[in-house]
């Protein structure tokens, strides 16, 4: 019998923790910010930056929203994250991705500082992740990882199978799992004989952004199977990567979508705040 991992409700642990933490740190004078830039009219961008919103609100973090037009030269979003880099009270800086075309989103990334960088995508926290002396991770493998413990799900010795090599997801997620001794595939567009890779993962992984792309076929009977994606189906409904309603009966773990990792991924941003603010004010972490 299978046990679908709930990570709205997991999820609303890690924020009444953060909650208190937050609490903890207004007691010593430490409000933790957090700077949210748009740039552009982007309407799944706009959801999430007013739902990123309202979990600061929701745990006492105090947020700042900057909405730039489509117009927004490279210089202009350099000249602001500088502006916010310097300010004391913003601990976090998150440029909300895409950017719209024209813009440069690497040199962005390299210009927020690496202490305010609550995405975990600036290349000296990605190198501190690679070598595990990390102080933030990027939000959705942070996430992913914090559903496993919670289930008590051992990564130990397990063939964990990631789908997707983005530095957003797949690359840091590789990276973890193999922090905790897991031996770790890492499948793209162009690996050869995915199927029988996938079917032989103790802990799947999917992070490719195809509706029901994973299908019965490709898992291994007992296996993990963790649903990055958030796509439609062929009648507009949400679904994942995976093919939920074939695999589920074959699994002993699974996140459904919604009401997965999504609801992670946005737990670990206030998560990473509060470490930021931390970390600026010479608190320990």
């Amino acid at each position: 019998m299978s046990k679908i991992i709930d990570g709205k409700a997991i999820a609303a642990e890690t924020r009444a923790q953060v909650a208190e933490k937050v609490a903890r740190l207004k007691e010593q004078g430490v409000t933790p910010g957090l700077a949210v830039v748009l740039v552009g009219n982007n309407p799944a961008s706009r959801t999430y930056v007013t739902s990123k919103e309202k979990d600061c609100s929701k745990v006492g973090i105090h947020s700042e929203e900057f909405s730039l037009p489509e117009t927004t030269t490279q210089e202009e979003l350099l000249n602001l994250v500088r502006t916010l880099n310097g300010r004391k009270e913003i601990n976090g800086i998150l440029v909300q991705l895409p950017l719209p075309k024209g813009l440069d989103e690497q040199g962005v990334i390299e210009t927020i500082s690496p202490e305010k960088d609550v995405d975990a995508f600036h290349p000296a926290n990605v190198g501190r992740i690679m070598i595990g002396n990390y102080r933030f991770l990027p939000c959705t493998p942070a996430g992913i990882m914090v559903l496993l413990h919670h289930e008590s799900i051992s990564v130990e010795g397990k063939h964990c199978v990631v789908i997707g090599r983005s530095n957003i997801v797949g690359k840091p997620m590789a990276m973890l799992l193999l922090h905790e001794n897991g031996t770790v595939t890492v499948c793209h567009s162009r690996t050869q004989n995915l199927h029988k890779i996938c079917a032989s993962a103790d802990i799947l992984v999917s992070a490719v952004g195809k509706p029901k792309f994973v299908t019965a076929d490709m898992v291994k009977p007992g296996a993990v199977v963790i649903d990055v994606g958030m796509d439609r189906d062929e009648h507009g409904k949400l679904c994942g990567d995976v093919d939920f309603a074939a695999v589920e009966s074959l699994v002993s773990y699974i996140t459904p979508v919604p009401g997965g990792v999504g609801p992670m991924t946005r737990a670990m941003l206030l998560e990473n705040t509060v470490t930021a603010a931390k970390i600026q004010n010479g608190i320990s972490v």
